[in-house]
């Protein structure tokens, strides 16, 4: 269980029972070595139905040897920063997909690359107003077609020039904003 000796599992069971009050038995290790043989364990699916994919992407600086050091007393160096976008599936919470970039690198850019990790199909993209471009929504159409791009347009997003003939996904969703506001 999480990687630990039997031993260690025992105790960290003691003490969430500890804590949570209750007054139970704990099992001991040679217990837990049996029932561990027979315990079934869900698998993640792999490539079966279509994921909807939760993307965003987080700043990580990156420390070396000593910069905790050079924090507390004060240093005059820049510290060096990536970005990491990582695409995940909402129901498991698996992450199926991640690209580590330069700090320059915008969101709307790695969806191409986080695209290509996926196995299987995309049902929806699902992201942040980062993503409200037209590359975005080009990059999901031409890797997953009939996948649904849900991405909050900015405040100040207008329609394209064909949403009156032929009206894209990000036009639909302008237009139920319009009609029903943000929250409707």
């Amino acid at each position: 269980m999480f990687r630990l000796a039997l031993r260690q599992t025992e105790g960290l069971i003691g003490s969430i029972l500890q804590l949570l009050g209750l007054d139970l038995a704990v099992p001991d290790h040679s217990t837990l070595s049996r029932r561990a043989e027979t315990l079934q364990v869900p698998r993640p699916r792999c490539g079966g139905e279509p994921v909807h994919l939760l993307v965003d992407s987080t700043r990580l600086r990156l420390c070396g040897p000593g910069e905790w050091l050079e924090e507390k007393h004060g240093s005059k160096r820049r510290r060096a920063w990536k970005m990491l976008h990582l695409a995940t599936d909402a129901d498991t919470g698996q992450i199926v997909a991640s690209v580590l970039t330069d700090r320059e690198a915008d969101d709307g850019s790695q969806v191409g690359p986080l695209l290509d990790q996926v196995d299987g199909s995309v049902a929806s993209f699902i992201g942040d107003g980062a993503y409200d471009r037209d590359d975005v929504y080009a990059e999901v159409e031409a890797r997953h077609p009939g996948a649904d791009v849900i991405v909050p347009p900015r405040a100040n997003a207008v329609p394209s020039d064909a949403a009156a003939a032929a009206p894209t996904q990000r036009d639909v969703h302008l237009r139920c904003i319009a009609e029903r506001g943000r929250m409707g």
